[in-house]
C-alpha cells in the first residue's frame, strides 16, 4: 500500500465521528485501539493477508534504525581548473594538482565538501557557503605554488629591506593597508628583484614613492618602460635652472661670492 492509500485509509476509516477532545494523548490512546482491533485484523487487499498476522513474520527481517541519521549529500561533476581548484556554489575547494583538467566527482553536505575520483576520495574540505569563499590544502598545489605560498608578509619585508631603502618603504605602505590584502602585490614587487636586479628595482620603488603610487602595475610599468633613472618632477625644474644659476647666464655671479 502506498503512502497516499494509507493516508486516505485513515482518514476515511479512523477519522470520520471522532472526539478527540484537542488532547494528543486521547488521539494517539484510540488510532492503538483500531489498529491492533480493525485495521490490523482486516484482510489487505493487495497482500489478501492481515496486516497483524503479516508484521509478526516479518519482524524477523526488520532491522533497528541506525544510531545516527543519514546524512543529505548532493553530487555533481566538477572540472579541477588550472588553479588546482573546483569550483562549488560560487566557492572553491582545492584538489591534487596531478588532476588538473580532469573531471571528478563532488559530494556536498551541510557540513563537508567531498572530492573523488571515480571511487577514490582525493580531497575533503569544511563546507563553505560565502560566494567567493576559498579552502585551499598546500599538499594538493605544485612544488613552485607552494614555496610562493610560504612567502608571507615578513618574509615579503625582509626581502625588501636587502633590495633598499624605497622598496622597504613601498612594501611597507602596501601591508600596513588594514582593508585590502596586498600580500599577491608584494610578493610580485619583490620578484621583480630577479628580472631586474636591485638597484633598478629600487629606484623604480622610489619613483612609485614620488608619485604617490606604490602599486604592483605603477612599479611594473616603470621597470618595462625603463623609467626608473628617468629625471623626477622637482629635478626636471631644477635642470631647466641650473643653466642659469651655474654660469650660463649671462648675468650670473658666483654664489660662494654673493654668501661672503
Amino acid at each position: 500500500m502506498s503512502p497516499h492509500t494509507g493516508v486516505k485509509f485513515v482518514k476515511n476509516a479512523f477519522v470520520p465521528l471522532r472526539d478527540f477532545r484537542n488532547c494528543v494523548i486521547e488521539a494517539n490512546r484510540q488510532l492503538q485501539t483500531w489498529l491492533l482491533e480493525i485495521a490490523g485484523n482486516r484482510l489487505h487487499g493487495t497482500t489478501r493477508e492481515k496486516p497483524l498476522t503479516l508484521f509478526e513474520t516479518e519482524r524477523l527481517f526488520l532491522k533497528p534504525l541506525p544510531d545516527h541519521p543519514p546524512e543529505c549529500a548532493v553530487w555533481e561533476k566538477v572540472m579541477l581548473h588550472g588553479d588546482c581548484h573546483v569550483m562549488f556554489k560560487k566557492c572553491r575547494y582545492s584538489a591534487p594538482y596531478q588532476l588538473v583538467n580532469q573531471l571528478l566527482w563532488l559530494r556536498a553536505t551541510e557540513t563537508t565538501v567531498q572530492i573523488y575520483r571515480d571511487h577514490t576520495q582525493v580531497a575533503i574540505h569544511p563546507r563553505l557557503f560565502k560566494p567567493g569563499s576559498r579552502h585551499t590544502i598546500n599538499e594538493h598545489l605544485p612544488p613552485n605554488a607552494i614555496a610562493y605560498c610560504m612567502h608571507d608578509s615578513q618574509w615579503c619585508l625582509a626581502q625588501a629591506k636587502k633590495i633598499g631603502m624605497y622598496c622597504e618603504q613601498v612594501i611597507q605602505q602596501l601591508l600596513n593597508d588594514s582593508v585590502v590584502d596586498y600580500l599577491r602585490a608584494a610578493q610580485g614587487i619583490v620578484g621583480f628583484q630577479k628580472s631586474y636586479g636591485n638597484a633598478r628595482l629600487d629606484a623604480a620603488c622610489r619613483r612609485a614613492l614620488v608619485f604617490q603610487s606604490v602599486h604592483y602595475q605603477t612599479i611594473k610599468s616603470i621597470l618595462k618602460q625603463g623609467l626608473e633613472y628617468a629625471p623626477l618632477p622637482d629635478e626636471q625644474v631644477f635642470d631647466q635652472l641650473s643653466e642659469t644659476y651655474k654660469g650660463q647666464g649671462r648675468f650670473c655671479r658666483d654664489t660662494s661670492i654673493l654668501l661672503q
